[in-house]
């Protein structure tokens, strides 16, 4: 997707957008990087990064870091994620969602409610699942879409994730544009980063003997940042606005209030005494905030200190 030329020219000579995240509602048809070029013009900045990709077909909440802020889309990458997504029952396609081409297609009107519900609970919870064969994962150095587009055939190994929620929200009977008779499932997924709903969609038509793959899908909140946060582009472009770094760092991290003292000790990169019961990882670290409120640094415990794996505020 190209820019307008008024977006280009209207930011030229302004000053850049300030550190934070601004939270996205990605339209159809657009790839991240698309919106990340977009946001790069209406940021007058090029560091701007996004915290995990969404397919072009998909749309919903994608997660941008401006300035500073991109050095927190680490933590938001590995969040939970929701979404809203509708499977086709009945037919399969190269891609296990629309933009493929079909490959088989089997009649699957009047399916068993209760066997529909049994394949969804089989699927719910932590199970082992083989990513889409387009996903952006390496096969031997090479991103797997890239790899199909080439006419291979990769093998993908199943990883472990976790479908907190898969719900069923509403099956309808419909014909396919090739005269298929397919039923449509509306649900509702909660699940852990590196879960691909489009293999879902694969796995409850391969479970139902029908095929299945994804026609709808859109992404309602990544970590703490849902749709009530997310702006369009076109909002964005009248009304920039990026959510400060603390209250973006709050939004998905636990939080230690500094004393003056501790901010000052921590400015200089210096580690502090645990509190009892808030612990951080280098995985899920703890966003420590100055007396004003201001977000000074991430700390890990390690070796018995509350130790800076990231200084935001430098002394």
């Amino acid at each position: 997707m190209s820019d307008s030329r008024d977006d280009a020219v209207g930011r030229v000579g302004r000053t850049p957008a300030p550190d934070g995240v601004v939270v996205v509602d990605k339209p159809s048809g657009w790839t991240s990087h698309d919106v990340v070029a977009r946001m790069r013009r209406l940021a007058a900045t090029r560091r701007v990064g996004h915290a995990g990709t969404l397919d072009p077909m998909a749309t919903g909440v994608l997660v941008l870091g401006v300035g500073r802020a991109t050095k927190l889309l680490t933590y938001v990458v590995g969040a939970d994620k929701t979404y809203l997504a509708t499977v086709r029952l009945g037919q399969s396609t190269t891609t296990d969602d629309a933009e493929g081409e079909v490959v088989a297609a089997v009649a699957a009107h009047d399916l068993d409610r209760a066997a529909l519900d049994a394949a969804v609970r089989a699927l719910t919870g932590r199970i082992a699942q083989v990513p889409s064969a387009v996903s952006a994962i390496k096969v031997d150095g090479k991103r797997a879409y890239a790899r199909v587009r080439a006419g291979e055939t990769p093998e993908l190994a199943a990883r472990p994730v976790t479908v907190h929620r898969f719900d069923v929200l509403a099956v309808r009977e419909a014909l396919a544009s090739d005269g298929t008779a397919v039923t449509d499932v509306d649900v509702a997924v909660e699940c852990s980063s590196g879960t691909y709903v489009r293999a879902l969609a694969r796995d409850l038509g391969q479970a139902l003997g029908v095929g299945g793959h994804l026609t709808a899908l859109r992404r309602t909140r990544v970590g703490g940042y849902g749709l009530d946060v997310a702006r369009t582009l076109d909002e964005l472009a009248a009304d920039l606005e990026v959510l400060p770094l603390a209250a973006a760092a709050r939004a998905i991290l636990p939080a230690r209030e500094l004393s003056p003292r501790e901010a000052r000790e921590l400015s200089f990169g210096r580690p502090l005494e645990p509190v009892p019961g808030l612990v951080g990882t280098r995985e899920v670290p703890v966003a420590a905030f100055a007396p004003d409120g201001g977000l000074v640094a991430l700390l890990a415990d390690e070796r018995g200190r509350s130790r800076p794996v990231l200084v935001l505020a430098p002394a």
